[in-house]
Order: C-alpha cells, then sequence, then structure tokens
C-alpha cells in the first residue's frame, strides 16, 4: 500500500485536519486507506467504468464493513434536492449509524452531493471523497464545500444550498484519469490554470509556468508528471483553505480568490444553447458547457475586466487565452445572452453581498483580489472578450 502513495499533502482547515493522498493504483487500496468505520455507503458516479467501482467495492468489502452502493447521473439537474433525498433515504434504509462512512467516489457533482449527505445526516458522519476526474481531484474534493444546486423560477441556481463538511481523507488515484475522456480532462486542466493564476507564494510559487512547460506530458497523462500536477494543485487550495475554511474574509488570501472565473462561469454554464468557441473559430459540435470550460472562458473574462478597470497588465489576458487554447478549451462562446441578462444572472452569486456584485479579478500573474460594485461597463468588457460573433 504504501509503495503507491507517492505524494501527500496536508489540508490545516479550521474545523479538522486530513490528507490528501496521490498515487496510482490506490483504489485497490481503498479499505485499509479509509480506516475503521462501521457501515459504508458508497455514491458513485453512474457514468464510471463498472471496474473502477467494482474494484473500490471490493476493497472496501475485504475490511469486513457492510458496504451499500448506490449510483447517480452526474448531471447538474441531478445534483439536486431531489437526489440528496434519495441518497438519505437509501443511507437511513442502510442503517447508516453516526460511526458508519460516506464514500464519494465520482466527479464533482459526485463529492459535493455526497459530501452534503454526509454532512446532514444524523447531523454528521465521517466522509472519504475518491475522485475519479481530474478536476475533482485538484478542487472540488478537497476544502469541504459540499452542496446541491437549486431551481430558482426557470433559473438553476449553483451550489446554493450546501454546508461546509470536511472528509476524513482523501484519495486521488490518478490511474483512473487514463479512461477519462479528453473533454473532461481539459475541464480539470482549466482548474489548475486557475490556481496557477492565483499562486504566486508558498505552495503555489511558479505553479503557471511549470504548468506551461509541462502541458505536453501531462496532455500525455503521463502518470509520474499527473501525480505531480495533483500535489502541486492541492498543495494551493490546502494552503488558501487553512487561511480561511468558510469564505469568511476578504483580502490576499481570502477564500473567495479560488472563485477567480467563477462569477462569469456559472452565469453562463447552465445556459441552454451555449456553444463553446475554440481559437480557430471552430463551435463545440454539442450545446452547452462543462464547468471547467466556463471556469476557463471566466478566467478569460476576468482577465478582460481587469484589464478595463486598469489593475491588470494586457499581457496576462493573451497569455491566459493561449494556455487554454493549447489546452482545447473554447475561448469564445456563442449563443451568450445579451448583458443585461447576463448581469441579472451574475447577481444571483454567493459572493454578492449588499446587493453589491463582488468580482475576483487578476492583478498580475499570481496576484487576485475581489472588487465589489464594478462598473457595468467593466463587466460588460469582461462578456464582450469572449462572446464569439456570429
Amino acid at each position: 500500500m504504501k509503495r503507491r502513495i507517492q505524494a501527500r499533502v496536508r489540508v490545516a482547515a479550521g474545523t479538522s485536519a486530513y490528507s490528501v493522498v496521490i498515487g496510482d493504483g490506490l483504489i485497490g487500496d481503498l479499505g485499509s486507506l479509509a480506516g475503521d468505520h462501521g457501515a459504508v455507503f458508497v455514491v458513485a458516479d453512474r457514468g464510471l467504468p463498472a471496474s473502477t467501482v467494482a474494484s473500490a467495492v471490493r476493497a472496501l468489502a475485504r475490511s469486513g464493513r457492510a458496504v451499500t452502493l448506490l449510483s447517480i447521473a452526474a448531471t447538474e439537474r441531478g445534483k439536486s434536492i431531489a437526489t440528496l433525498t434519495r441518497i438519505l433515504g437509501r443511507m437511513a434504509a442502510a442503517r447508516v449509524e453516526r460511526g458508519g462512512l460516506v464514500v464519494g467516489l465520482g466527479g464533482g457533482i459526485v463529492t459535493d452531493v455526497a459530501g452534503f449527505a454526509a454532512a446532514v445526516y444524523q447531523r454528521g458522519v465521517a466522509v472519504v471523497q475518491v475522485p475519479t476526474t481530474l478536476l475533482a481531484m485538484v478542487d472540488a474534493s478537497v476544502g469541504g464545500k459540499t452542496g446541491v444546486n437549486l431551481e430558482v423560477g426557470s433559473q438553476l441556481r449553483k451550489n446554493l444550498v450546501g454546508a461546509f463538511h470536511q472528509p476524513r481523507l482523501v484519495i486521488a488515484d490518478v490511474g483512473v484519469l487514463e479512461s477519462l475522456p479528453e473533454r473532461e480532462f481539459a475541464c480539470g486542466l482549466a482548474e489548475c490554470v486557475k490556481h496557477g493564476m492565483v499562486s504566486c507564494e508558498g505552495a503555489g510559487r511558479g505553479l503557471l509556468p511549470w504548468t506551461e512547460s509541462r502541458l505536453d506530458r501531462i496532455m500525455a497523462r503521463d502518470r509520474a508528471t499527473l501525480v505531480e500536477l495533483v500535489r502541486r494543485n492541492v498543495a494551493v487550495k490546502a494552503a488558501v483553505v487553512a487561511g480561511d475554511e468558510r469564505e469568511e474574509h476578504d483580502g490576499a488570501r481570502a477564500r473567495a480568490i479560488l472563485n477567480l472565473g467563477h462569477t462569469f462561469a456559472h452565469a453562463m454554464e447552465t445556459l441552454p444553447g451555449v456553444r463553446g468557441v475554440s481559437a480557430t473559430g471552430r463551435p463545440a459540435r454539442a450545446a452547452g458547457l462543462k464547468h471547467g470550460e466556463a471556469v476557463g472562458l471566466g478566467l478569460i473574462a476576468a482577465c478582460a475586466a481587469a484589464e478595463r478597470l486598469g489593475i491588470s497588465p494586457a499581457t496576462l489576458r493573451p497569455r491566459a487565452e493561449g494556455l487554454l487554447s493549447r489546452i482545447g478549451l473554447p475561448v469564445r462562446v456563442a449563443g451568450l445572452p445579451g448583458d443585461a441578462v447576463l448581469a441579472a444572472r451574475m447577481m444571483g452569486d454567493k459572493k454578492v453581498r449588499g446587493g453589491r456584485l463582488r468580482l475576483v479579478l487578476p492583478r498580475g500573474p499570481g496576484r487576485v483580489g475581489v472588487v465589489a460594485g464594478p462598473p457595468a461597463g467593466v463587466v460588460s468588457a469582461g462578456w464582450a472578450s469572449i462572446r464569439a460573433v456570429v
């Protein structure tokens, strides 16, 4: 077991401390890694390879625990209170007690929902997150943010209902990334670019140039490079979470800085009919944006807004856009509604305070800050930078 753990990052959150273990083949050791618990309830992504799910269940069962498996559809519409209710009902039927364990096996949607179920079931049970996408490994599974989306009228509001509930352990097995579709892999790299843009010291020093210089090996899914990629990105998030676990502060070390690009992203990613457009002008075959694609577009928009505000150098946006394009992510989006509609959607963001929009904007490579009440022209400049001309 110890041979397979190639890296370990300690997350020292305010309410608890835990490890993120990173390696190749760790799912086969899940039972021993998870520690001593009662009944185990596994929430898995229905779209995972059957072999991955079977390996996880076998590993947990070898430790002598009763294991219950529930597979869910990992969609933004399915990330709902209805799904949460279904999970809680199945947990009760399986007689999971306070000494039991929830395991989230899947991408960010699954880790969010599984973590929220663990947070509210019998006022809180332990959860071990086993992310199976790059996005979940470097971001969603770490930091204790859990929740579901909420439909308000005709609008799907992202993560509007949730709780902070830190995991007992995060197990990142880079071996499962071998079967991850290219589009999903690219989505995870969008969050890696974001981490590179927000970090300039400590754990994140040099992350953006490191990612740029090793992108060919990353895209080839060289496993040793992937272990280091996950380690470096988790270290950035761990450092930020340690200083502001519940996103209560402002300033350079506030947890809100991890939302760089996300206010733009959340406003567009659930819009019907939008299509990502590549740097060559080619629109995506299918309508809709995945979260990582929306985040990448949001990073470009945030750079443009900061440039318009006069707080960011003009070199940052083309640098970010060039890297996102090399990854294969869209850099423009077709089908966006008018700025007034988008502005109204942005006001549903969780960072809004006192009716004032708050944007996380870059101030240069590795430096970001929160800007409260940005002028409408600044927000419009962000949208204009990614709006495809049709």
